[in-house]
């Protein structure tokens, strides 16, 4: 049984897989998704379940700096619900307050350019928030 770890954003779901050990997290895809229509990119979600035999999900849980939760917090507890109800996941939230910071550093670290960090950075965030949490399981 593996672990997914989900970034999630109004227009993409950065998405990582941990190993079947439960020791290391790989980027995955990013999900374009639209949030305002309502298209939440469940049914990719759902493929992906299936196919790695994912029984955990750890979403990225942006807190507020002061620790309070605002709308981004709520539409993250939101996702999480609906991965509970729609394929029976376990889900843990994981606060994420710098994962996209920390993502953004490591690329500009490794020279990608504008364009292609643009196109990982919802990834590197899901393996940063899914390693995290490893991390702390091991």
């Amino acid at each position: 049984m593996r672990t997914i770890g989900l970034d999630v954003g109004s227009k993409t779901v950065g998405v990582a897989l941990s190993d079947a050990l439960g020791w290391t997290a790989q980027g995955l895809e990013t999900i374009k998704i639209n949030e305002e229509q309502k298209q939440y990119g469940f049914k990719r979600i759902g493929e992906l379940v299936k196919e790695h035999d994912v029984s955990k999900a750890v979403v990225g849980f942006p807190k507020n700096m002061n620790g309070t939760i605002g709308p981004r917090g709520e539409a993250s507890q939101f996702y999480g619900a609906e991965l509970e109800r729609r394929f029976g996941l376990q889900v843990i939230y994981w606060d994420e307050r710098l994962t996209t910071m920390a993502a953004e550093r490591v690329l500009l670290e490794a020279d990608v350019s504008r364009k292609k960090r643009k196109k990982v950075i919802d990834k590197m965030a899901a393996v940063m928030i899914l390693q995290g949490y490893l991390d702390s399981q091991n």
